[in-house]
Formats: structure tokens, C-alpha cells, sequence
């Protein structure tokens, strides 16, 4: 990922669960400055590691910052720091270790398409919104 600064979440763009969560990062951050891109675009495929885009199954957020990779409550623990309180008040986590924290990460992972029926709507974004989405770039 080199030469690449900005703060980007990649998510599983099949899910429904991963949507409404993306949804709610863009509504709630506190600055444009977090983007985005599904696990299955061709930005991602040409930005991450072929090991995090070649799976068949994309069970876990990513969340590029400051040159590092995060996954799973990790990443999501660095995305809240990016969010309007009281929602960033839950970087207090990281005190949790990993390993835990993870564990529930996983449980939600496996469930979350039972936790979020599929629907057939998308996200409708603006033309000033398509600019943090980075799937076409």
C-alpha cells in the first residue's frame, strides 16, 4: 500500500450487516476523512495483500491507517477513534486484549448475515458522497 495516506475501511460489499456498518461509520465520523472500498473491487485487489482478497468467503474488516493494516476488532476500534462522540468513547476497548475481543468479532462475523436479512436496496450516495467510495478508482 504504498504512497497510499488516506484512511481507508475494507469491508465485505455483500453483505448486508458490512453495509449497514459502513453506513453508520459514514454518518457518525467526525471528519471526511475516512474512505471506503469493498473487499471484492478492484481498488482493493490492487491495494491489499493478495492474502486479504483472494478468499472465498470475506469474513473480516480491514482498516488502513498510518501505514498499518488492522482487522477485525482491531480495525473496528481504530474506525471508532474516527467518530463523533459517544461512539468514539469506545476506543477504551484496546484495553481488552486482542484475543478476546476477537472472539466476539468472530461470532458476529459468522452470524452476521442471519443478524441482517439480505434486502435488495443499496446505499443511494451523492455525487459528493462517491468521492470517499473507492471501489472504481
Amino acid at each position: 500500500m504504498k504512497n497510499e495516506t488516506r484512511d481507508i475501511v475494507f469491508f465485505d460489499g455483500d453483505c448486508n450487516f458490512c453495509n449497514s456498518s459502513v453506513n453508520f461509520i459514514f454518518e457518525k465520523r467526525s471528519k471526511n476523512n475516512i474512505y471506503f472500498a469493498s473487499l471484492q473491487s478492484e481498488f482493493a485487489k490492487k491495494t491489499l495483500p493478495s492474502s486479504l482478497v483472494n478468499q472465498s468467503e470475506f469474513n473480516t474488516i480491514y482498516f488502513y491507517s498510518g501505514g498499518k493494516i488492522h482487522n477485525r476488532s482491531s480495525a473496528i476500534l481504530r474506525i471508532v477513534k474516527h467518530l463523533k462522540q459517544p461512539f468514539r468513547s469506545g476506543i477504551i476497548f484496546l484495553i481488552v486484549p486482542k484475543f478476546i475481543r476477537d472472539f466476539f468479532y468472530k461470532i458476529v462475523a459468522k452470524n452476521r448475515h442471519r443478524i441482517i436479512e439480505s434486502t435488495v436496496t443499496c446505499r443511494l450516495t451523492s455525487t459528493e458522497e462517491r468521492k470517499f467510495f473507492l471501489d472504481n478508482e
